[in-house]
């Protein structure tokens, strides 16, 4: 990998965290809509506009991945894990968990590092394995102050990281890639739409007509209306460039330069949603911002041939 290669795959990966970092924002304008709904909006205006800009470029070659069993499946178990990430995370923020979510994306980073290392023999430096031992000193100093087994944390965690394991194994484009894996989340979609699960009068489980469900969304204002119909673009360009990013770093790299996220969503949940996050929390958290910067300057030590994927 040369040095341009690496310097591009920084500014496509460092775009995506930060956007993704301040997307708390957008979801909060939105808490009049059910989690699931929202998913399943997420899912459809991703793929109508994938689908738009892949057909502007006449390229319709994109859904014949489908065709060959293996890449198929790659692209249904990549849907599936950004699909339950995205629902569990609007879920998390809505419900007054931002910070709890941040946790995960702090833990994530040491999945993508510990899947680096096993999947692809990526190599780390001292600095950086320096820096990985203070990342997951605050993870779990962080874990164990809390008191509790932080599911939504590292269920976040687990489903990002192996959706960024599956994308480095992906051989389409970044965008035709994304059109791929929105068009096999598709039927999930509509499901989520047209259906919920309760149970009936006999109090078993069971799957019932939910279009009538979707009434409420007449009596949503216009605001709300204009910032849902740009749900497939805010989901959409940060994958895209999580794409890119992915294609041009090792696994590490991507998994360090995730932190921008959820420091960036810690500090919306403490400073703007006003969340609860004790003053012991600090020690755990400076662990991780230390482990951040480590790992920054190990990237300027970069040799002139470039980075190594071993």
């Amino acid at each position: 990998m040369n040095n341009s290669s690496f310097g591009r795959g920084i500014g496509f990966a460092v775009t995506s965290f930060v956007l993704w970092g301040v997307l708390p924002l957008y979801w909060k304008f939105l808490t009049a809509i059910d989690s699931l709904h929202i998913l399943a909006l997420r899912i459809i205006g991703s793929l109508m506009l994938v689908g738009a800009i892949l057909a502007i470029q006449k390229n319709f070659a994109w859904p014949a991945v489908f065709k060959d069993r293996a890449k198929g499946g790659l692209m249904i178990v990549t849907a599936f894990t950004i699909s339950a990430n995205w629902g569990l995370y609007i879920w998390a923020v809505n419900k007054g968990h931002t910070i709890e979510a941040s946790l995960g994306y702090y833990i994530n980073p040491l999945v993508s590092i510990a899947l680096g290392l096993i999947f692809f023999r990526e190599k780390l430096k001292a600095l950086q394995w320096a820096a990985f031992a203070l990342a997951a000193a605050g993870v779990l100093i962080l874990t164990v102050l809390s008191g509790s087994f932080p599911w939504i944390s590292i269920a976040l965690a687990l489903t990002f990281g192996i959706y960024g394991l599956f994308k480095k194994k992906v051989s389409l484009s970044a965008l035709e890639s994304l059109g791929a894996e929105t068009l096999a989340a598709l039927p999930l979609g509509v499901i989520l739409l047209l259906f919920r699960f309760g149970r009936g009068a006999d109090g078993l489980p069971r799957v019932l007509p939910g279009w009538r469900e979707l009434a409420y969304f007449a009596e949503l204002p216009v605001h709300t209306w204009i910032i849902l119909a740009f749900c497939g673009a805010v989901t959409a360009f940060p994958l895209y460039c999580f794409a890119k990013g992915a294609k041009l770093l090792p696994l590490s790299t991507v998994g360090f330069l995730q932190f921008f996220s959820p420091t960036f969503q810690f500090l919306l949940g403490y400073f703007i949603f006003r969340e609860y996050f004790p003053a012991r929390y600090f020690s755990a958290f400076t662990c991780i911002w230390a482990a951040v910067i480590i790992y920054i300057i190990s990237l300027k030590t970069v040799p002139r041939g470039g980075v190594k994927n071993v």
